[in-house]
């Protein structure tokens, strides 16, 4: 599979992260507005083999189809550019500032929402027949997913808060990882494989991704759910948001910049002997 060492997708990555700083508006709305709505089709497909089958194991199994097409499509997420864009400022690359890290995290932002907000639109519309009729099971299934993480972790207060931000955290380490396992093969089926496998470990844990739930809560708005639009942004998009950034940028994005990208200086070998460490 033509395996990159960790040395090499590092540099990638930093490299990715400058790129998204110094990309033009349109291509950056673009790119953004069709991982949304790709992701958002993935995540309906994912709760319609959940309905259909009574099993959400087969569900997180085939959902990493939708992260991997929008991945080898070359669209972003506001998750992956959470990690990246960072690292060209803390690298220190030519021109790469602060403000244009914000201003790439906006712009994903928006285009993220757009595309996950059309395709919820687009589902809703087949979920109850152009509007005409009840939600059917899948439907309401999205209603009732968009009412327990939000007025769920409403009525715990501030221990929801915390734990749908610690989800979150979780959530962009795992998928983060998926984002940077794909550089670490230079094949096709090398990247798919890289990635599926932390793409699985979020959805079937129920960790909290903010674009996925861009798709999930407007539409459970849409189809029915009793909650409102400020639940959604108070208990589960903003903190989600919040603890997407954390995870992605520290565990993955610092982590691997640290050791791989600003690799420590190999310990002495002869002053290692002396302080008792066989030399290796």
């Amino acid at each position: 599979m033509a395996y990159v060492q960790p040395k090499e997708f590092a540099a990638k990555m930093v490299d990715a992260g400058e790129s998204k700083i110094f990309m033009a508006t349109k291509d950056t709305l673009i790119r953004a507005y069709m991982a949304g709505a790709i992701l958002a089709l993935a995540a309906a497909f994912a709760v319609t083999i959940a309905v259909n089958t009574g099993n959400f194991l087969v569900a997180s199994l085939l959902f990493p189809v939708g992260f991997c097409t929008l991945y080898l499509l070359g669209f972003d997420l506001l998750t992956g550019v959470f990690t990246l864009a960072p690292l060209a400022v803390i690298a220190k690359r030519p021109g790469c500032t602060w403000k244009g890290v914000f201003r790439n995290w906006g712009l994903v932002f928006v285009g993220n929402f757009a595309g996950a907000m059309t395709t919820a639109i687009l589902m809703a519309i087949i979920f109850t027949m152009g509007f005409s009729q009840e939600p059917n099971a899948v439907g309401q299934k999205i209603g009732s997913i968009g009412e327990a993480r939000t007025l769920g972790y409403a009525a715990a207060g501030g221990a929801g808060l915390l734990t749908v931000f610690v989800r979150a955290i979780l959530c962009n380490w795992m998928v983060s990882t998926g984002v940077v396992a794909a550089m670490m093969s230079n094949s096709v089926s090398g990247k798919i494989m890289a990635m599926w496998m932390p793409i699985i470990v979020f959805f079937y844990l129920g960790f909290e991704h903010s674009i996925v739930n861009m798709f999930l809560f407007p539409s459970g708005i849409m189809l029915g759910g009793e909650f409102t639009w400020g639940d959604y942004f108070m208990y589960n998009e903003i903190p989600v948001v919040l603890g997407n950034l954390v995870g992605g940028l520290t565990f993955v994005g610092g982590m691997i910049y640290a050791t791989h990208f600003k690799e420590s200086p190999k310990r002495n070998a002869s002053t290692a002997s002396v302080q008792g460490v066989p030399a290796e």
